[in-house]
């Protein structure tokens, strides 16, 4: 009798090596015939790195696979590449995932293994330019979370001197509030001195504002208004640096018809105290060559931080099913015995992803068949898959207009409304007809 043939892996990365990062030193792991210590460590410092990138190319080793541990992966990452290597980095999840014992042998050589079997996938990067843009538009976002956590330091300092500046003005940091903090820092306490330097836009009357202005003005607390405020002119202007570096980017990724774009002025989205101080827009045009910031609820800011951790090469995703799951916008089916199982959370932060959900959530109230479709999942299921829905649809907007290069063409929420009114009478008129009953007209 023939013996039954054992399913084996097939070596797939034949010249593959793992490597288990860490903060102060590197274990790597090449095939056992390429070297009499196949495990080896390095340092951490960049010296090192370029040494253990040598020590790979002496192995004749074209592929590298490595776990992304916290930050600590991104220079050698970064290294590997200028020699040329294909490096995998790995989601941790999805190495924990495979089934196996790895008890007996050091994660490299774990790692190393699965790797030469092709059972590991790489994460997503995008381009080193993407990638600069990406360092700045997080960096920004980190400095805009800072300037406003010292907003609500002055707020604090107001409430506890029962000064109701709040109250009355939408932002205590734009033009009449700005004017009115710097005034009490000055030494104004007059109510009727620091309401005229209130702009006449301001909705609240006159009287009211000057109520609001009659407190207890307590040095301690003028004391952390005054350092909030000073925090908060700080993190502005180093915003202001900020976009500067960004506008630079911009400008290398741009294809170069930026200025025919700048003749003709183009329509920003909706003013926004922490937008841009450059147009975003003529870039974005420039860049993607159809204007995203059309779609309904994303803004210049929203699409660039899309762009950047995206990037505008939609090919790495083959559909758009690919890219709705890879940004986790999607449900988690599982199916056993051909029944869908209870669908389990994952925990996965996709900052794409949390950007279309800011813009699915901005839109809730909109005027249009987005706001529409939102509204009518919120009423079935809730405001959470309302939400993701929403975010899912936008994210399928996006996708089209990017690769296709198609310009935003929105369905007439009356049609909208329209076509879901009808399946809805539909639905009823069948399930009169199950009863034995005739639906009739008003």
């Amino acid at each position: 009798m023939k013996k039954e043939a054992k399913n084996e892996f097939q070596l797939v990365h034949p010249n593959a090596a793992g490597i288990d990062i860490a903060k102060d030193v590197h274990y790597v792991c090449v095939p056992s015939d390429r070297d009499e210590t196949p495990v080896q460590h390095f340092g951490s410092y960049t010296e090192d790195l370029h040494l253990l990138a040598q020590w790979l190319k002496q192995c004749k080793i074209d592929t590298v696979a490595m776990e992304s541990t916290g930050i600590y992966w991104v220079q050698l990452f970064l290294i590997l590449e200028e020699y040329g290597f294909d490096v995998f980095l790995v989601n941790a999840r999805h190495i924990k995932n495979v089934s196996g014992r790895k008890s007996d042998v050091l994660d490299c050589q774990w790692i190393q293994q699965l790797h030469s079997f092709g059972l590991l996938n790489k994460s997503f990067q995008p381009e080193n330019e993407i990638r600069e843009l990406r360092a700045y538009l997080r960096h920004r976002k980190s400095l805009t979370l800072s300037d406003a956590s010292q907003v609500q330091l002055m707020q604090k300092a107001f409430e506890q001197m029962n000064i109701k500046l709040q109250n009355v003005l939408t932002d205590i940091c734009g033009k009449s509030g700005k004017l009115i903090i710097e005034a009490v820092l000055a030494g104004e306490r007059n109510p009727e001195v620091l309401v005229e330097l209130v702009d006449s836009k301001v909705k609240a009357s006159k009287e009211e504002i000057m109520k609001s202005l009659v407190g207890n003005w307590r040095n301690e607390h003028l004391f952390e208004l005054r350092q909030a405020y000073e925090l908060y002119q700080v993190f502005r202007e180093k915003i202001s640096e900020c976009d500067v570096q960004i506008e630079d980017v911009l400008q290398k990724i741009s294809t170069g018809s930026l200025s025919e774009q700048n003749d003709t002025k183009s329509l920003r989205g909706v003013y926004s105290k922490n937008r841009f101080n450059f147009n975003a827009t003529n870039y974005i045009n420039s860049i993607v060559g159809v204007n995203i910031t059309k779609i309904f609820g994303i803004s210049e800011i929203l699409a660039l931080d899309i762009i950047s951790e995206t990037g505008i090469d939609m090919s790495k995703w083959p559909t758009k099913k690919h890219f709705t799951s890879w940004l986790n916008l999607v449900p988690n089916n599982r199916i056993s015995g051909g029944k869908q199982l209870k669908s389990k959370k994952v925990k996965k932060k996709n900052k794409a992803g949390q950007a279309f959900l800011m813009a699915a959530f901005s839109i809730q109230r909109s005027n249009n068949w987005l706001g529409s479709f939102h509204r009518r999942m919120k009423a079935k299921h809730g405001p959470g898959i309302a939400t993701k829905a929403t975010a899912r649809k936008i994210a399928l907007v996006f996708y089209d207009m990017i690769k296709f290069h198609k310009e935003f063409d929105p369905i007439n929420i009356e049609t909208y409304d329209q076509i879901f009114a009808d399946q809805k009478i539909k639905y009823i008129k069948n399930q009169a007809l199950k009863l034995g009953l005739k639906l009739v007209s008003a």
